[in-house]
């Protein structure tokens, strides 16, 4: 069964530090990116055509190379047919949209909100600060997407800024990292299934992360991501390899993933691999 795939979520990495200097949010280097040093575009591009993904969001490293995106934004630039940037801004900054509206027109087609993740645990408190709020305005503005790195913790906030800014399209990466070990009915995930129904404009990234945990404890893929579709349908779910922090090849990610979706026709499985990201990212679109 041939499914269409965009990934809305690789990583790239340049071994030139001297052009692209390592400045990574936390003060710590992601070890994903020390151990493989080098993810080019090139290579993500060989690895996308081994593995029959059409196109792809790259998503910026901010444990790598914090606010600084020319990389992603150079990688676009060379592969405007191919590829479009997830960028990483200091939202918090006086001039934040400036700096949005500049990357906007070199590629950017979505803002990544990393408030907590490998390099920085704890779920940072500022997802809520006013200070954002011009930058939530101008998303809002030219329907832009914010996808959200954030933990269970953080959903608070979140919803507080979903309820302020309905109209702005949210990706929440790894489907909130979630713990599901507690198994059926996954009580320690009612917090993320609250958020379907109530949030509309919200689309889970469906990633390596989510599978692995739901290989924990009493959980396993087949109980927990039956769940999570019913809960927010294929609609508005998108697939995200992680490629190359998660392990394995970028073929061998996107079989397993549509393994673990094998339970649905073939035509929601596309939506999830590939329709929901070109509904997103309308430069990704055929």
């Amino acid at each position: 069964m041939l499914i269409k795939r965009v990934d809305t979520h690789p990583h790239i990495v340049s071994p030139d530090t001297t052009k692209y200097p390592l400045a990574p949010l936390g003060g710590k280097r992601s070890d994903w990116s020390a151990e493989k040093h080098s993810n080019t575009v090139g290579e993500l591009i060989a690895a996308m055509d081994d593995a029959g993904v059409a196109k792809a969001a790259v998503v910026h490293s901010s444990t790598t190379y914090g606010y600084d995106n020319s990389l992603v934004l150079d990688a676009v630039a060379s592969y405007p047919d191919r590829l479009t940037a997830v960028c990483s801004i200091d939202v918090l900054a006086p001039d934040a949209v400036d700096v949005l509206k500049d990357i906007l027109n070199r590629g950017c087609s979505g803002i990544r909100f990393f408030t907590t993740g490998t390099t920085m645990p704890g779920q940072a408190d500022w997802l809520n600060d006013p200070r954002s709020y011009p930058v939530w305005e101008h998303a809002q503005k030219v329907n832009l997407p914010i996808c959200v790195q954030a933990n269970p913790a953080g959903m608070t906030m979140l919803r507080e800024m979903m309820d302020r800014y309905p109209a702005v399209t949210v990706v929440l990466d790894h489907a909130g990292r979630a713990d599901v070990s507690d198994g059926p009915p996954f009580k320690e995930a009612q917090t993320i299934f609250d958020l379907a129904p109530a949030y509309p404009q919200l689309v889970v990234k469906f990633t390596p992360a989510v599978i692995g945990r739901a290989r924990q404890g009493k959980s396993t893929p087949e109980t927990f991501v039956p769940m999570l579709v019913e809960a927010f349908g294929p609609e508005r779910m998108m697939w995200g390899s992680n490629f190359p922090a998660s392990p394995g090849g970028l073929a061998a990610i996107a079989e397993e993933s549509e393994t673990v979706l094998a339970f649905l026709p073939k035509a929601k499985v596309e939506q999830i691999m590939s329709g929901t990201a070109q509904r997103l990212y309308p430069t990704l679109a055929d």
